[in-house]
């Protein structure tokens, strides 16, 4: 299938940039796409698809840190793109570096991950493995973008400068269900550095974010500090979540998961705050 017809409501910058990721795909003897079931990913492997058919495959992995809400939404995705889709289960605790949680967690398991797609890539007999990394990726602190660069991963979004604003724009103008599709994370991101990640942990930081999705927060953070729970949802939804009977189900909901302490941080959602640590100790 042809998708270029749809580029016509796009700037011309615009495509002029799918031109070339079209060109990038159709130059490959077959791609493996990373798929989390994300807006990057879902995006790339819709238009490797396009170029490419069956020559496309998408691998979702699995493991503990991955709900399985995203697992059967990755799937749905993949069955919706119609591109191939096989899985892996990789186990994340038994990763050295992943369960103590040190700055570089993501560096480690991203580094198992890949090494889990790339043997199902070779066993396919594609050599060019893809992710859904974006231009907007330089700014955060990503110990995951090393594992990719050892282990050989192209990230083609980002080689072409899009912005993650410029593939939602194209994903709403190829239909995709991810175009506004809010920003996720791995369960892990959750928890402080230093702090031990446990399946209870993130079982229950899973639980809590369900529960502020199934309230109407789509966009929401459960952070884990010891004994006390730091929520973090957009700065228009802040008011709500202080008003009973929300409240009180919010706090009846971290009580059963074992807080003692329950707090709503005032700065908003922000993708990645455990990293303002690294940045700013006092900030």
């Amino acid at each position: 299938m042809d998708g270029s017809g749809l580029d016509g409501g796009l700037s011309s910058e615009l495509r002029e940039r799918m031109a070339a990721l079209r060109a990038f795909l159709a130059d490959q003897d077959g791609v493996v796409v990373a798929f989390s079931g994300g807006v990057d990913s879902t995006f790339l492997a819709a238009v490797a698809h396009e170029v490419l058919g069956d020559r496309a495959l998408a691998i979702t992995a699995h493991g503990v840190s991955f709900p399985q809400w995203a697992n059967d939404q990755a799937e749905e995705l993949a069955r919706s793109i119609g591109i191939r889709h096989r899985c892996v289960s990789v186990d994340q605790l038994a990763v050295p570096g992943f369960r103590d949680n040190p700055p570089d967690r993501c560096y480690h398991c991203k580094l198992a991950i890949l090494g889990a797609i790339n043997a199902i890539a070779a066993e396919e007999g594609i050599s060019c493995l893809v992710d859904g990394s974006n231009e907007d990726d330089h700014g955060d602190y990503r110990p995951g973008a090393k594992a990719s660069r050892e282990r050989g991963v192209r990230s083609p979004l980002q080689e072409l400068h899009f912005t993650k604003e410029d593939i939602r724009t194209v994903s709403r103008a190829m239909g995709l269900a991810t175009a506004d599709l809010p920003s996720y994370a791995c369960l892990a991101s959750r928890i402080p550095y230093g702090t031990a990640i446990t399946p209870n942990a993130l079982a229950s930081v899973d639980r809590l974010e369900q529960f502020l999705r199934s309230e109407g927060f789509d966009v929401c953070r459960a952070r884990v500090h010891g004994d006390l729970l730091r929520i973090e949802v957009e700065d228009t939804a802040l008011v709500r979540l202080t008003t009973d009977p929300l409240r009180a189900r919010l706090q009846a909901a971290a009580t059963a998961e074992g807080f003692r302490y329950l707090t709503l941080d005032l700065k908003g959602f922000r993708s990645g705050s455990m990293n303002e640590v690294l940045r700013d100790p006092v900030g």
